[in-house]
């Protein structure tokens, strides 16, 4: 048990030492000692209930946006393609937490990436469905061998930082707060494809970036943002030429 470390050096070391005994013992010969990134005796799980009413956004009622989740969750379970997206969109929250706290997020994918295949088929990682109350229920199960001590976690002050405004007492802790970060990382995706789709939040952070690489700064982003969207013409020139017109003014 390697406790509130992620683990990796006490386990490549104990392999390491353990070898030559492995050989006399079966008279074999050794060849790769090393873990496994699929943890999968190390998982974490978060569920949820939501109440079908506050999922209610215009033009959709709350059941509609629980049944549509619930379908999105069943085109994932199914089809490998849609589970690829599905599951990434998981992990953008979970590598976020991951990077923070100094932990290794590629691991953490790998483990995750080859946990949606453990039957043999890849799957979404979550369960969504409508319960017998109307209302709809989430869940997420991960393997996750995070630390919070050892490596980059304990040297790295902004991961220091990140830990104590997590207020975490343990790797468990932490493993929870991944989970629970991937649940509702996912929710939010599939919320907005169920309805409205997602390009229009992607748009108004494409504009943002448009604005800021025309040169704007501050307020002017969100002004200059607003007029790219307005316009369908979210193009750096056209932002610069907005730019060049508010600097104008305020001469």
């Amino acid at each position: 048990d390697c406790r509130d470390a992620m683990g990796a050096n006490a386990i490549n070391t104990a392999v390491e030492a353990l070898a030559p005994l492995i050989e006399d013992l079966s008279g074999g010969r050794t060849n790769l000692r090393i873990l496994s990134n699929l943890t999968d005796r190390r998982t974490a799980t978060a569920r949820c209930i939501i109440p079908a009413a506050a999922l209610e956004t215009p033009g959709f009622s709350g059941a509609e946006v629980a049944k549509g989740i619930e379908e999105a969750n069943v085109f994932a379970l199914v089809d490998p393609y849609r589970a690829t997206t599905h599951n990434k969109g998981i992990m953008n929250g979970v590598d976020a937490v991951c990077i923070a706290t100094g932990n290794d997020w590629r691991a953490i994918e790998a483990g995750a990436h080859a946990y949606a295949a453990r039957d043999g088929q890849y799957r979404a990682l979550t369960d969504w469905h409508v319960d017998d109350n109307g209302d709809l229920y989430g869940e997420l199960t991960l393997p996750l061998a995070v630390g919070i001590v050892g490596g980059a976690t304990r040297v790295h002050p902004v991961a220091q930082v990140a830990l104590k405004i997590l207020d975490v007492a343990s790797a468990a802790e932490l493993a929870q707060i991944m989970a629970a970060v991937g649940l509702a990382q996912n929710l939010a995706a599939i919320r907005a494809l169920a309805t409205s789709g997602i390009q229009m939040g992607h748009m108004r952070m494409h504009a943002r970036q448009v604005a800021m690489a025309a040169g704007a700064t501050g307020m002017m982003v969100t002004r200059i943002a607003e007029q790219l969207i307005a316009e369908n013409n979210i193009r750096v020139n056209r932002a610069e030429e907005i730019l060049n017109g508010e600097m104008a003014n305020v001469r």
